[in-house]
């Protein structure tokens, strides 16, 4: 195999210290414009009690907002699939982010509780970016290791939550000692700087990546026999595709709400200050640095030891740890005995999230879009269910988070369950190489 040929080919490795290539150049742009997009997503999230006193916002208000930041995702993620099947996903994220930055900017012009519920829900829809990338990096890498590019790129980016949280807070108070804006108005001017940031990332992803190794959709011979097909239907009609939509949603879906509701939780809470709140809250989307990528790794060693049977044992033993870290998270009577749950369940909750992209790839390699975008749409969906435990007058967060602590173990063990009784039909295995989008 000439060196012309291996270029057009998936990698079999991962070296995050690499960037030549189209496909690390790919790697590295993706999870990156991932991370910018997770911040301005949830970039509003620790300023929430200064625009909550300003609107004079009450907890079922707060709580709507909380469920609208994730409702649109949900529709928009299964657009983004089907793109990323049919235009690629190149075009796809060029356009997502072009459009999705004018709310992020804009949401400072929010003057009543209406409008800025509006403006957030029109952010969510930057929350798809996710199923983008998570199918450029299938596109790049083999099935020996996609596992752990998939979840190193997701964690990474998921990143962008956690830092939204700890630097946010920053920025507004930047704005402040500046004398640009007074501290009531400062998250007005400051949801202004990751809006710039989406529009810049628009401009260098559509520059520098490419649909596949061997180029972009346009300019490669395709197979269109799944387009035929359908690739959507295909993805719909796995029970497997709803049974991972299922266990992301106790996963992600439980991480973008906690990403929404942490500082808010802290402040009430034990008394933080909202710095204080904002790094707590920060240090839960921090462990993304290695706890993403981790759940894939391991995921990954156990797949080409167990195949994919062994993937989800893992991914509900996971689940299960998870739903009992956060029934101890909210049961702790102080910050200290908060944050060390708060670390242990965060450990297994994204360690489950880079389990489940690692088995993904391997449902229907006809249509790795369309299920990865059900899948990540479910993600949102679980986001949105539980956000109405926190807007519910008559339950506190701390009761909510008990609830979501039982709900999570029970979908784990659900997954196994499920598993072990349905019977096989068909499922691509751990060494079958995946369709560059039916190329």
């Amino acid at each position: 195999m000439d060196a012309t040929t291996t270029a057009q080919q998936p990698l079999t490795r991962l070296n995050i210290f690499a960037g030549k290539g189209v496909q690390m150049r790919t790697f590295h742009l993706t999870w990156l414009t991932f991370f910018f997009c997770f911040f301005g997503w949830f970039g509003i999230a620790p300023l929430m009690p200064l625009v909550r006193e300003q609107l004079h916002l009450d907890k079922g208000q707060v709580g709507n907002i909380v469920i609208a930041s994730v409702s649109a995702t949900i529709l928009a993620r299964l657009l983004m699939g089907k793109l990323c099947d049919t235009i690629g996903p190149r075009l796809a994220y060029t356009l997502l982010l072009a459009v999705g930055a004018i709310p992020v900017m804009l949401i400072g012009l929010s003057n009543s509780y209406q409008s800025f519920l509006l403006f957030r829900l029109a952010i969510g829809i930057i929350g798809a970016s996710f199923v983008i990338t998570q199918f450029h990096t299938s596109m790049m890498f083999a099935p020996n290791i996609v596992g752990t590019a998939n979840a190193v790129a997701g964690g990474w980016g998921n990143l962008g939550g956690g830092i939204a949280n700890m630097v946010m807070p920053l920025v507004a108070a930047t704005f402040v000692s500046l004398g640009y804006v007074d501290k009531a108005n400062s998250w007005r001017l400051a949801m202004v700087v990751p809006g710039v940031i989406l529009l810049v990332m628009a401009v260098l992803y559509y520059k520098y990546t490419e649909d596949t190794p061997r180029g972009n959709y346009a300019n490669i011979q395709r197979d269109t026999t799944t387009q035929k097909k359908g690739t959507f239907l295909l993805a719909l009609r796995d029970y497997r595709t709803w049974l991972l939509a299922l266990a992301y949603g106790a996963c992600f879906g439980i991480e973008i709400t906690i990403d929404n509701v942490a500082a808010v939780y802290f402040v009430d809470h034990f008394g933080a200050t909202l710095v204080a709140a904002g790094m707590l809250a920060g240090i839960f989307g921090f462990m993304n640095i290695f706890a993403r990528g981790l759940g894939g790794i391991v995921a990954d060693r156990t797949g080409r030891a167990y195949g994919i049977k062994g993937k989800w044992l893992l991914l509900s033993s996971f689940l299960v740890l998870e739903g009992i870290g956060i029934a101890f998270f909210s049961l702790a009577p102080s910050l200290l005995l908060a944050i060390v749950s708060m670390l242990v369940f965060a450990l297994f909750l994204k360690m489950a999230n880079g389990c489940t992209y690692s088995i993904v790839p391997f449902v229907n390699k006809q249509a790795i879009g369309s299920v990865s975008g059900v899948v990540g749409a479910g993600g949102n969906l679980g986001a949105m269910l539980v956000g109405f435990l926190f807007k519910s007058k008559e339950i506190s967060y701390s009761t909510a988070f008990l609830y979501i602590g039982f709900g999570v173990a029970t979908i784990g063990a659900l997954v196994l369950l499920v598993r072990l009784v349905v019977k096989e039909t068909g499922e691509a295995p751990a060494e079958a190489p995946l369709a560059l989008a039916g190329a």
